[in-house]
């Protein structure tokens, strides 16, 4: 079976125990039996959809993957990859609940603000959480959160949400 990831997948890919794949942020540029992609890209082949914004999401993903391999990992396995990482462990297995309001503007980060607990709102809100490519659309100008998407972040999905759930834990 030829696998095709897309970079920000690869990760994910890799941990899975899956060895033998192309990476290709275009997916039907080659010819392949299954993509390995993130959840809101879409691709003519047949394909794997995953999420990678929470820790459950990162957690689960791997589970999902490491199904198509020979090896399919436990939840020991997968947990030991979480090890070095605290607020991946912190928020993988806790569920949070904190009086904070949050307008965000971005699916990807409400997946990641309802995880940490904050409550999201339109109106009257505590803080305003975007990421660094809708900067220009964002229209309050108190109490901002910028958060980095694809471009500017490691795309290794444990120190991208060490990242952003570091700078959302300021909110705390």
């Amino acid at each position: 079976m030829k696998i095709i990831t897309t970079p920000m997948c690869e990760e994910i890919v890799k941990l899975a125990g899956i060895s033998d794949y192309v990476v290709n942020k275009f997916p039907d540029e080659e010819e392949g039996d299954l993509a390995i992609l993130l959840s809101e890209s879409k691709v003519e082949m047949n394909s794997l959809a995953i999420k990678i914004n929470t820790p459950s999401q990162v957690f689960e993903s791997i589970k999902k993957v490491s199904k198509i391999t020979q090896n399919e990992l436990s939840d020991v396995d997968v947990l030991t990859f979480f090890e070095d990482y605290g607020l991946c462990k912190k928020y993988l297995s806790s569920n949070f609940k904190r009086d904070v309001n949050v307008k965000v503007y971005s699916n990807f980060l409400k997946d990641i603000v309802l995880d940490m607990g904050f409550n999201i709102v339109d109106d009257d809100f505590d803080y305003v959480v975007y990421p660094d490519y809708l900067k220009d659309n964002v229209t309050e100008s108190e109490n901002l959160v910028e958060i980095p998407s694809h471009n500017d972040i490691s795309k290794n999905p444990f120190e991208k949400i060490e990242i952003r759930y570091s700078l959302l834990e300021t909110l705390i």
